[in-house]
């Protein structure tokens, strides 16, 4: 029975895609993944299933293909880091995949940015709560994944109400693309309201 491979793709562009990680999208007769996934990987001639809210669909798919096909799962990011990765694993044993590494948007951004991040405290606001005020008091670094709710300036205006004013942010737009953004300020600076799509925040004391 083929393994399933789970391939973290990078944080976008092709260039920080891994060599492993293309030969093995190259090696698989099926690539599963999001439509922006699929845009930046070659699919010629391989058969696709796109991801969206379908993911018991995704799972009946996989199972009805593996035997017969090579499928890879192609994951944003790292495997390891808020992926489908963790999905996967209530319906596979781990002895049935084969998880590919990638950079995360939060790698890269901390790279950008010129920091370490083995200290920091790292979250994800896509689609969950988190007590993220806290680990700011808490952390002299703090990496969070943002959505369309908990976007920059109502994080930095939540850190204000909390009376956190001291500490830098930055805000890391179309991570990798040619059209990224990497903002730095003041807590208060990014209190005011604009449009941001999904990007990464760092809130540090450096």
């Amino acid at each position: 029975m083929n393994k399933i491979s789970v391939v973290g793709l990078g944080p976008g562009h092709p260039d920080y895609i891994l060599p492993k990680a293309l030969s093995v999208i190259a090696q698989s007769d099926i690539i599963i993944a999001g439509k922006r996934n699929l845009e930046s990987i070659d699919i010629s001639g391989k058969s696709t299933f796109i991801v969206g809210n379908n993911l018991s669909q995704m799972i009946e798919f996989i199972k009805e293909n593996r035997n017969s096909k090579r499928i890879s799962v192609v994951v944003s990011g790292d495997t390891g880091f808020y992926s489908m990765l963790r999905y996967l694993k209530r319906h596979f044993d781990a002895e049935e995949l084969e998880v590919i590494t990638g950079i995360s948007s939060m790698q890269y951004m901390f790279a950008r940015i010129g920091q370490s991040w083995e200290d920091s405290y790292l979250a994800s606001l896509h689609g969950r709560e988190n007590r993220f005020v806290e680990k700011v008091k808490e952390y002299d670094k703090v990496g969070l994944l943002t959505d369309n709710k908990w976007t920059p300036d109502r994080i930095a205006t939540e850190l204000l109400i909390n009376g956190i004013d001291k500490k830098i942010m930055y805000v890391g737009e179309n991570l990798s693309y040619e059209n990224e953004k990497i903002t730095r300020g003041s807590i208060e600076e990014f209190t005011e309201k604009r449009e941001y799509h999904i990007c990464v925040v760092v809130i540090s004391n450096e």
